[in-house]
């Protein structure tokens, strides 16, 4: 992560192999969704993409009931998920289930008051069940998504630091969220150099294997993370 936004501060080209850049993995995005939905509950498509992650018990036939009912009445879904809890369209199990979910982004709302940005995106990360639920899948990509998480912890805590101004002057909870996620979204657009622009290849060790390049650096070579402790 750290590679590829000073690469796109700079200017520089690049492109990666064999993987996903920093923005577009999939836990990162799912963090993001929770962020936007906190400063906007009508932000449908996060909305849906993190109303059943981790699992609530949130089925497809109660996400297309409300998609429905808020394409019928030109609604945000935000809206039309409480209008079905409130009408009874949506009984027993899955009412109680959408309804904790809108209380959970409530909630995290309310906390963000007086947190510093990478505090709360921490919080957020462990109130909704983000790090436990990859923490708990095995192997090396639960942990590698873990450790994704926890990085974007520390790119809040940069962004922070790396302002001109000071952190009380970005703010912070919901106001210092908004610029972050805005630079978020700048650093998940289309940086990726063209197949045959002269850029920095971006790839792991045993991608390089087999392949020519004039220079190679290898990031990381220290105790613990390269050779891995594993």
């Amino acid at each position: 992560r750290l590679l590829e936004e000073t690469l796109i501060r700079q200017g520089m080209p690049y492109r990666i192999y064999g993987g996903h850049r920093f923005y577009e993995r999939l836990e990162i995005k799912n963090a993001l969704a929770y962020l936007r939905l906190m400063l906007n509950r009508d932000d449908d498509a996060s909305l849906e993409r993190v109303i059943n992650v981790p699992t609530r018990g949130i089925g497809t036939r109660t996400v297309e009931i409300v998609r429905l009912r808020a394409r019928e009445q030109s609604i945000p879904l935000w809206q039309a998920l409480h209008d079905a809890i409130h009408d009874g369209t949506l009984k027993g199990r899955a009412a109680n289930a959408v309804q904790t979910f809108a209380n959970l982004i409530e909630q995290l709302d309310n906390d963000a008051a007086g947190m510093a940005l990478h505090e709360l995106i921490e919080h957020v990360l462990h109130a909704t069940g983000l790090l436990e639920h990859h923490r708990n899948e095995k192997g090396e990509k639960g942990q590698a998504r873990v450790e994704n998480l926890e990085e974007l912890i520390n790119a809040a805590r940069n962004f922070a630091q790396g302002d001109p101004f000071s952190l009380q002057e970005i703010g912070e909870g919901a106001a210092a969220l908004e610029p972050f996620l805005a630079e978020a979204a700048l650093n998940a657009g289309d940086h990726e150099a063209d197949d045959f622009e002269d850029s920095v290849q971006l790839m792991t060790l045993h991608s390089a294997k087999g392949l020519e390049f004039p220079v190679v650096f290898v990031a990381g070579v220290e105790e613990g993370l390269f050779p891995h402790k594993m």
